[in-house]
């Protein structure tokens, strides 16, 4: 598979870049500071998209040789933001929120090509079952979930013994809804 132009990721986030090397694109990544607030006052699921686009401006410069592509991903539980903890306390406040509840994951993507920008968003239902103490302590103890939206990688510890089920894309949840993604991008593939 081939594209008619270069793809830059606009994202340092390894889950996106494997996801998108798994489904055979070749790019290059770049990152570039983008200030992540938004109003308070926006509805939480369209945040990602918002903030999606936010990364993708950031690269003005480049032509209409290449496309742009930004994501970001959050996970809304009660009509509440939760983002990547900063501390552990935050991140066993964050699983306790989530444990035993169904919430949102809501990936929104933006794609820039030379002045035009498009954009999308994916949302995921994830349920999971009560997590012990005992799992929140070992996953924090033992994996990262200080760069996850929510603190927790549904490729992880605690999404493969806690989830029970998602409705939606796996991809989705993890970064990247490459299937949406693919659509998007298939005018530019050459085969």
């Amino acid at each position: 598979m081939k594209l008619n132009k270069k793809i830059i990721l606009a994202s340092g986030s390894p889950r996106r870049k494997q996801i998108l090397q798994d489904a055979g694109f070749t790019f290059e990544v770049a990152i570039k500071p983008t200030d992540e607030t938004f109003d308070s006052t926006m509805k939480p699921e369209l945040v990602p998209e918002y903030l999606s686009k936010k990364k993708v401006e950031q690269f003005a410069e480049y032509d209409e040789n290449h496309l742009i592509i930004g994501s970001d991903t959050v996970v809304i539980v009660d009509n509440q933001i939760l983002n990547k903890p900063q501390d552990r306390a935050e991140a066993i406040s964050m699983l306790k929120q989530l444990s035993g509840k169904s919430h949102a994951v809501v990936t929104g993507v933006c794609v820039k090509d030379g002045d035009q920008i498009s954009s999308f968003s994916d949302t995921t239902i994830v349920h999971f079952t009560k997590l012990s103490n005992a799992e929140i302590d070992y996953y924090i103890d033992n994996y990262t979930p200080f760069d996850k939206a929510g603190a927790y990688g549904v490729q992880d510890f605690i999404g493969m013994v806690g989830i029970d089920r998602i409705e939606g894309s796996f991809y989705t949840v993890m970064g990247l809804p490459i299937h949406k993604l693919y659509q998007h991008l298939k005018s530019y593939i050459e085969y």
